[in-house]
């Protein structure tokens, strides 16, 4: 039987540390597959951050659309003009007498109302009441003058004058008989020439005073002549015209108001002389040739530029905010518009007066305000945010995407604006897509300013 060999000590030995050495190497072994795992995952981790990163960064290199631009919507517009003013009297007129004179009696005082004819003040009518009194009386004389000429004569004077007819009638035919008988008796040779003569002439005379009386007779009869009547009938016209000039300066002493309106000045006062205002007398200043301020009702004078002037139609509803009444709203209508412009400062303007339908109680003259011109409604208008609104080159548009989705200047034409939103009229459509923003380093030119739209 074969036996069984045994191992040396010294092999025993190495196996013994071969053993021994065995679970290191399986340790080194595990620890280097991690490592190459760990490694392996690094790699892939970096990649992948790679890959993000490059994808963010062509993200970012091409704008967000939806975030830069904004769709063009359609809305109903109400058409509202905003403009400046101020507050205005229909009419005003400084009240000045006609003539020098001292102011007797004042009736009113500054801020009281007057009617149309209303007596404001008296000036001293002593002179003048003395002036128509002489003028009444020249006219009397005058009237009972004309009247004698027009009714003619009386029947006493007629009668009187028949008298003298028959007592001439009588004396030329005594005359008549003896110049007939010393007619005879000269020619008997009875007297002489001279004799004759005298009796010739007598009976002339005689006849003469009767042709004379005859015709007094005559013109009592038919009455006055018409040139005697129409002398004596202008002399009543002149004293007529006397008069009313007399009264017309009596009347001018009473001071009275030309309209309905308000005392808004007082310039003179009880005492004082007062001399007549040659020139115009529609200022709101004070003058020493006047007496009182008479102001109408007031009304709105708005300056509206002339971008906006043909969206202004009278009896337009107008709203109306003044300086001190800020949370107050008042109305009007438009009035009138002026048919030509005025150009202050380059800036051509229409004056567009406003009636006012509340604040007459509330409203002073002179006050700023502003208007808004309310007009019509505009259904299903093209509008985009006015800040989309820009200009190219003095051109205005607006800035849409191409196909690639960059910035492409588009001309439009713009409409009325109003809360932050402008009507487009042409040259958009609902499809399209305006900026109202770039990225960084994309903005496609420098914004020129904007004109203002209607």
């Amino acid at each position: 039987m074969d036996s069984v060999s045994k191992p040396s000590i010294t092999e025993s030995v190495t196996q013994e540390q071969d053993s021994s050495l065995l679970p290191a190497k399986m340790i080194a072994k595990s620890a280097q597959k991690r490592f190459r795992w760990t490694k392996l995952l690094l790699i892939i981790l970096i990649i992948s951050g790679a890959s993000i990163y490059l994808v963010s960064r062509r993200q970012d290199a091409q704008p967000n659309l939806e975030s830069l631009t904004v769709p063009v919507e359609t809305q109903s517009l109400n058409i509202k003009i905003e403009a400046s003013g101020s507050v205005e009297p229909i009419s005003s007129v400084n009240i000045s007498p006609k003539v020098t004179g001292r102011l007797s009696t004042l009736y009113v005082d500054q801020g009281d109302e007057v009617q149309a004819g209303q007596l404001l003040a008296r000036m001293d009518s002593a002179d003048f009441a003395a002036e128509l009194a002489q003028a009444q009386a020249e006219l009397a004389q005058a009237r009972a003058e004309y009247n004698r000429v027009l009714n003619g004569n009386r029947q006493e004077e007629i009668a009187r004058a028949n008298s003298q007819v028959r007592s001439a009638q009588a004396q030329a035919d005594l005359s008549a008989k003896r110049l007939e008988k010393y007619r005879f008796l000269s020619q008997e040779g009875a007297i002489a020439q001279l004799t004759l003569d005298e009796y010739i002439s007598e009976d002339k005379i005689a006849r003469a005073n009767l042709a004379e009386a005859q015709e007094q007779l005559r013109e009592l009869e038919n009455g006055s002549r018409s040139e005697d009547i129409a002398q004596f009938k202008a002399k009543v016209a002149a004293a007529q015209a006397k008069v009313a000039a007399a009264q017309t300066k009596l009347e001018d002493t009473y001071i009275r108001a030309p309209f309905d309106g308000i005392v808004s000045q007082k310039y003179a006062v009880v005492g004082s002389i007062v001399t007549p205002n040659v020139s115009a007398s529609s200022t709101s200043s004070a003058t020493s040739t006047s007496i009182l301020s008479i102001a109408s009702e007031l009304e709105v004078n708005i300056n509206v530029s002339e971008a906006n002037i043909a969206n202004i139609e009278p009896n337009q509803v107008v709203e109306i905010v003044a300086d001190a009444y800020p949370h107050t709203t008042f109305k009007g209508r438009v009035k009138q518009i002026a048919p030509e412009a005025v150009v202050e400062n380059n800036v051509t303007s229409f004056e567009v007066k406003v009636k006012l339908v509340t604040g007459q109680s509330e409203l002073r003259s002179g006050m700023n305000v502003d208007a808004i011109f309310v007009g019509k409604k505009i259904d299903n208008a093209l509008t985009i945010p006015t800040v989309s609104i820009t200009t190219n080159q003095g051109q205005i548009g607006v800035m849409i995407a191409d196909e690639r989705g960059e910035p492409q200047f588009k001309p439009v034409k713009v409409g009325f604006s109003q809360n932050g939103q402008t009507q487009i009229i042409q040259g958009l459509e609902t499809s399209d897509r305006v900026f109202i923003d770039f990225p960084p380093q994309k903005a496609p030119f420098n914004k020129e300013p904007i004109p203002s739209p209607i």
